[in-house]
């Protein structure tokens, strides 16, 4: 991505990303829809990458559920057309979107797994966490689980909440209990509903389904207990990222802190979330 984006467009692109995050699809009214469709794609032409992944989804994936607010039918067509065009000029996420077009054979683009697979190593080498996870999970299916780990970790030092969550379930699954929980603590702050989940059910009786003996007390050593206020918590963070994948929890650890840390006081899910700066605003 440039360094810096055109204030103006960004704000389109960010208030209407922001309106089409605010609710379940189906509670969006029509106004919504149409307001959120016309800012994207006025984004889009004013150059903003972001405003042109997000109407690549919209051409995909169609705006609007029901009948009463629907503003826009799938495109493939268009949506590869923006995919192309960000290839081009070297997006990551614009080739990881190409190379899925062709592994599946969608928007003109004819099926070709072998051409999907070099996009995809071509976005993994550029950075797109996506592509880092789509190769992670086939290295792991072919036994390469260092290959695996590798990728799981690119992703993951980019703040990429699913990257977080695998590498929570593979601590776990090699008895490194404390490890997980903090990867999934960070999975949260990176937006992962996921890893709320786990966390949510770890506080609930201070271990999760199925646990052994021998795994109940390891936790209980490291001080995990079953904690009602914790899991509320986690619970009700699940509820925003249902809503909005978009969060990003910076100050988790101010209002919700690991044990043996104590709770402190918090409102909402918002005091976990840092207030934009309002500067230049940079991809």
């Amino acid at each position: 991505m440039p360094s810096k984006r055109d204030p103006a467009a960004y704000h389109l692109y960010i208030e209407a990303r922001k309106v089409w995050r605010s609710k379940i699809g189906w509670q969006l009214t029509l106004t919504e829809t149409t307001q959120i469709l016309t800012d994207v794609r006025k984004a889009s032409e004013l150059g903003d990458w972001g405003a042109r992944a997000l109407l690549a989804h919209f051409y995909l994936y169609g705006l609007g559920v029901l009948e009463s607010n629907h503003v826009l039918d799938a495109a493939p067509d268009k949506a590869v057309e923006i995919a192309r065009m960000a290839s081009a000029a070297g997006q990551p996420w614009g080739i990881f979107d190409l190379g899925v077009a062709y592994e599946h054979g969608y928007g003109g683009a004819v099926q070709d797994r072998d051409l999907a697979w070099a996009y995809f190593l071509r976005a993994a080498e550029l950075g797109s966490p996506d592509a880092q996870m789509t190769l992670a999970s086939v290295y792991g299916s072919a036994g390469r689980f260092a290959d695996e780990e590798t990728m799981l970790k690119c992703a993951y030092l980019q703040g990429h909440g699913p990257a977080a969550y695998d590498l929570g379930i593979k601590a776990e699954v090699e008895k490194r209990y404390m490890d997980a929980i903090k990867l999934h603590q960070e999975g949260v702050k990176f937006g992962s509903k996921e890893s709320a989940a786990s966390l949510e059910l770890l506080f609930t009786d201070g271990h999760g389904p199925g646990a052994t003996a021998e795994e109940k007390a390891e936790l209980e050593l490291l001080g995990i207990r079953s904690d009602s206020e914790r899991k509320n918590r986690y619970d009700k963070i699940y509820d925003a990222l249902e809503i909005n994948p978009d969060l990003r929890l910076k100050r988790l650890d101010k209002v919700l802190p690991l044990p043996p840390d104590a709770l402190p006081s918090w409102v909402d899910v918002n005091d976990a979330i840092e207030p934009e700066t309002g500067g230049t605003p940079s991809y």
